[in-house]
């Protein structure tokens, strides 16, 4: 079985209110994170080293330190490798703006077009994790899915924060749980459910279809809007994060490290997890880097 020709939209367009103050001038994507690195790094690092070599970053709130940030710590792997573009709202549409994040992908659909993928990975820029994205693409390849939705198990005392997803044991999407006071355990493990990471594989053609019809129901977001829609419709898959694996990790580190980092508490503590001196996550890992690092300070 060949590798797929993969497409990334890494989706960058929230607000941040969560984490205002920080918010105030940046992206949440663009904030400072440690050693020179900024929260989008992670998604970016993970899709080049899966070596994926076209991705646009979806961006429309305060973009400024975000673009210059792309444009300047990441100009040599583009040099050399590929390329990573920062994508704003059409200027003559008539809000000016994205409305939700399959809004910001349908507005972009010339990028498929344009390219002719076999498959679109449709990623948060607001995560702290490691993913060998060719893992999900082989198991989507091999289940013949349709969508995958990247999973991450968690206690399901704490599924309440987050969409979960009703899986049967072999994957297969039955249900979506925005937020539920009693989530659907895992098939394997009712202590843990799974959580969506807001990680998507699309097949290309797949996609297309899925958009056009949310755009003619004014449906603007997938977690809300598509994604619900499609159990029992179309084949979707979970797949497990906890099953990608990754060179080079220490002995003391976090196995399946994922923090969404959308609140000052959570941003803070994942911090304090990688500059601890046995981090949960390392960002010293030569076998799978955490590129982009050096960008300049912006100027105040």
């Amino acid at each position: 079985m060949s590798p797929p020709k993969v497409l990334a939209l890494v989706l960058a367009g929230g607000n941040g209110t969560r984490l205002h103050p920080l918010t105030a001038e940046d992206a949440k994507p663009a904030l400072h994170f440690a050693a020179g690195h900024r929260i989008v790094d992670f998604v970016l690092s993970n899709l080049v080293n899966s070596g994926i070599s076209s991705i646009y970053v979806l961006a429309q709130y305060k973009p400024r330190s975000l673009v210059e940030h792309i444009r300047t710590a990441w100009a040599p792997w583009q040099d050399a490798e590929g390329v990573i573009e920062v994508v704003l709202p059409a200027a003559d549409r008539e809000t000016g703006a994205f409305k939700g994040t399959s809004d910001a992908v349908y507005q972009n659909l010339h990028l498929i077009q344009r390219h002719r993928p076999d498959l679109v990975a449709i990623f948060a820029a607001d995560h702290v994790y490691r993913m060998d994205v060719r893992q999900m693409a082989r198991f989507h390849q091999e289940t013949d899915a349709e969508i995958s939705i990247a999973a991450v198990p968690v206690p399901i005392e704490e599924a309440t924060q987050f969409g979960i997803i009703a899986a049967a044991r072999d994957g297969r999407v039955e249900e979506f749980q925005e937020k539920p006071l009693r989530a659907a355990p895992m098939p394997a493990d009712p202590s843990r459910a799974y959580a969506s990471m807001g990680n998507y594989l699309f097949n290309a053609r797949v996609l297309t279809t899925l958009l056009e019809e949310a755009n003619q129901r004014a449906d603007t977001d997938f977690g809300r809007h598509i994604l619900p829609r499609l159990a029992g419709r179309r084949r979707v898959f979970a797949y497990d994060f906890a099953s990608n694996t990754i060179p080079g990790l220490q002995p003391y580190e976090e196995r399946g490290y994922w923090r969404d980092v959308g609140t000052l508490a959570a941003y803070q503590a994942a911090q304090r997890d990688v500059l601890d001196p046995r981090p949960r996550f390392s960002l010293e890992n030569p076998e799978w880097p955490i590129r982009g690092a050096g960008c300049c300070e912006r100027n105040h």
